[in-house]
């Protein structure tokens, strides 16, 4: 057989194939709305992983799985649904590239204090490796549109997220001046009076060379938008005895 003959190069543009693909598409979408709709509800709260991370493993997960069942389409339909019980069966190697992927995948996934990045990026890593699979399937049209919605679910998925309500959390240090002694109540009234909420179970006191240091996170009441940091930032000195602080996102 000849693998370049056109008649044998046109059988992944079939009508089967074809609506195989459609099928899987309509999966994808399902699973994307699915994810976006979970992720909004860690992101509504101020949690690290968000809705394109969701979405995008939601999606992945769906497009890896689905090839199984469509086994008459593998590969343009050259193995007729008949697969091998050993070496051969695909679904070994596609089993071998996820958890593979999975360890590149957490090394990119960066924590520093409260703060934590890297995690669409190891979503979106995930998600090439399945748009990978699925096209090394034959899944011409559903790998394409599978690139599409990823792509745009990164360019666009912040925006609609930074539209919708939420509680952004940020992570807040306070360093005090020598025999200044803060207290938890005060520093939670604080944040309450600038529209935030005192999360007790993020603290942590250190006390260096007669200094004390708090660490917290706090949750926006409402979005604040660009405004969430600076607004903290900005009355952070009214706080008595405040000698250095520092306000970061606490999730990216």
């Amino acid at each position: 057989m000849n693998l370049l003959d056109l008649d044998h190069l046109l059988r992944y543009w079939t009508a089967e194939q074809w609506q195989a693909n459609v099928l899987m598409l309509f999966h994808l979408l399902g699973a994307m709305v699915l994810g976006l709709v979970l992720g909004y509800e860690r992101a509504f709260h101020g949690r690290a992983a968000g809705m394109r991370t969701y979405a995008l493993v939601c999606m992945a997960s769906t497009g890896v799985i689905i090839l199984l069942a469509y086994p008459q389409q593998w590969y343009g339909g050259l193995q007729g649904g008949s697969v091998a019980p050993h070496l051969s069966d695909p679904t070994r190697v596609i089993q071998g590239i996820v958890t593979g992927i999975g360890f590149l995948c957490a090394g990119v996934i960066m924590r520093e204090g409260m703060n934590i990045s890297g995690l669409t990026t190891a979503a979106s890593l995930w998600a090439a490796s399945s748009i990978g699979i699925m096209l090394g399937m034959g899944f011409y049209f559903a790998a394409i549109m599978l690139t599409l919605l990823c792509a745009s679910l990164m360019m666009w998925g912040a925006k609609l997220e930074s539209h919708l309500p939420s509680h952004p959390a940020i992570a807040v240090m306070l360093r005090g001046e020598p025999q200044r002694k803060f207290v938890q109540q005060e520093l939670a009234e604080f944040c309450d009076a600038l529209g935030f909420r005192f999360a007790p179970g993020s603290l942590s006191v250190t006390l260096t060379g007669g200094q004390e240091e708090w660490r917290f996170v706090c949750t926006a009441k409402h979005n604040f938008g660009a405004q969430t940091l600076t607004r903290f930032a900005s009355r952070v000195t009214e706080v008595p005895g405040v000698a250095e602080y520092r306000v970061t996102h606490a999730r990216n």
